[in-house]
């Protein structure tokens, strides 16, 4: 009876010519290893820049104003993306079920003509793209602009009773891109797809003497560091500044509310970030969240500044606090 012997392959035993494939096949191995991680990593990295993007500010350069992700999407949070004549526009919101309730969640009201694809009654997820084709209504974008606030800051630089124009001021500007229906010339119905802070305004600032006539120049004692105080310029920055005096915060808590929302929304109550669903004056994402200051958060501009308040209090203590890491980091 034959013994088969099982022939063992040692290091050894192997040829010149075996040796040469295992070392091709192992460089191959680790070049696909190796391009396999730096594809994973591109990825990765282009993950966390569309990150740092989506949360953008209404800003036109998103990277430059950045929105804080912690300041948006809670946990369950989904993105649902809507096209509005060819223009993308993304709602976010926290219960999606059907096409409904992503439209309702984005406040976008449908006209009888309306194609809505899918139907409103489909479920989505965030995989979906919910289409709306209007007929005879053109998307039209306009600017308008943002009023400079003047302030005033108390300097130990100029003699008491002295002003002094330290930086003249200059409007800023939104851009509005519109979704608009006309018949006879005349606009049936307008609805708002996007709105960013294109241009924010620069405060006019005067400087208002308090030392003695023979102070110097160069003892200035806080002109260049504090908020100083700030003047409303509308009826809606009028109400905030009385609502937070009455409340016991100070002008500089005003003026400090002032530059946020300059920068964020222009004190635009509808203010409508296309990219992230950022919303209103102080550009929360989602909108929605405001509804715990108030149920009329999409159209109040008192409840989404009362809401406004309460964030920057909670979140970095204060609003000078909010202001602060606002010019540190371009975001709050």
């Amino acid at each position: 009876m034959a013994r088969h012997r099982k022939n063992t392959i040692t290091l050894a035993s192997l040829s010149r010519r075996q040796w040469v494939r295992i070392v091709a096949v192992l460089t191959s191995v680790s070049m696909i290893a190796g391009v396999g991680i730096m594809s994973r990593n591109f990825y990765q990295a282009s993950s966390a820049t569309d990150l740092l993007t989506e949360f953008s500010a209404t800003d036109s350069q998103p990277l430059q104003v950045s929105r804080d992700g912690t300041r948006g999407a809670v946990e369950g949070t989904s993105y649902v993306t809507v096209k509005i004549n060819g223009t993308s526009r993304t709602v976010l919101g926290t219960d999606f079920t059907d096409v409904k309730s992503v439209l309702e969640a984005g406040d976008i009201v449908l006209e009888p003509e309306d194609a809505v694809t899918p139907s409103l009654t489909t479920e989505v997820t965030e995989a979906t793209v919910i289409t709306i084709e209007r007929a005879g209504a053109e998307l039209e974008t306009k600017d308008e602009e943002i009023p400079f606030n003047t302030v005033k800051k108390e300097t130990d630089a100029l003699a008491k009773g002295t002003e002094k124009v330290q930086q003249e001021g200059k409007n800023g500007v939104t851009e509005s891109t519109n979704l608009v229906t006309r018949a006879g010339g005349k606009v049936v119905s307008s609805s708002t797809i996007a709105s960013y802070v294109k241009e924010a305004p620069t405060d006019k600032i005067i400087l208002v003497g308090t030392g003695s006539s023979s102070s110097s120049s160069t003892s200035s004692s806080s002109s260049s560091s504090n908020l100083g105080t700030t003047v409303p310029a509308s009826e809606m920055q009028q109400w905030a500044h009385d609502y937070l005096i009455s409340n016991g915060y100070s002008e500089a808590d005003f003026s400090a509310a002032v530059y946020i929302i300059n920068h964020e929304s222009g004190w635009n109550p509808s203010a409508t970030n296309a990219s992230s669903g950022a919303y209103g004056l102080p550009q929360a994402l989602p909108g929605s969240k405001m509804a715990s200051a108030g149920s009329d958060w999409a159209t109040n501009y008192q409840t989404q500044f009362k809401w406004f308040v309460g964030y920057c209090n909670q979140r970095y203590g204060s609003i000078n606090g909010a202001y602060q890491y606002w010019l540190a980091h371009h975001n709050y």
